[in-house]
């Protein structure tokens, strides 16, 4: 999937604009249910495409820091799943990088 967006962190800096960047998603528009399949596996061909259309998202690090600071616990969200959300939750608790 080719990335024919502008990157930009849309409001990832302004307290105000809390979820301002929803607007600049590469999601907008995309079925909801490709971000949420039933098995959360890598390599799964759903998992893969959700991932593709993450990856070339203007907003993926806004996107990701709002899942991993809500406790977003299903579904695919700034080219993560579910799994690593919580691995990186145990690691920021943990103090690591």
């Amino acid at each position: 999937m080719p990335c024919d967006r502008p990157f930009s962190h849309a409001g990832a800096d302004r307290p105000n604009a809390a979820r301002a960047w929803l607007r600049e998603a590469a999601c907008v528009g995309v079925d909801p249910e490709l971000f949420f399949p039933l098995v959360e596996r890598d390599g799964d061909p759903q998992v893969t495409e959700a991932l593709a259309v993450c990856r070339c998202c203007p907003v993926l690090l806004p996107c990701r820091v709002w899942a991993i600071e809500q406790g977003e616990d299903a579904g695919i969200w700034g080219a993560t799943t579910a799994a690593q959300r919580r691995a990186i939750r145990r690691a920021m608790l943990a103090g690591g990088p």
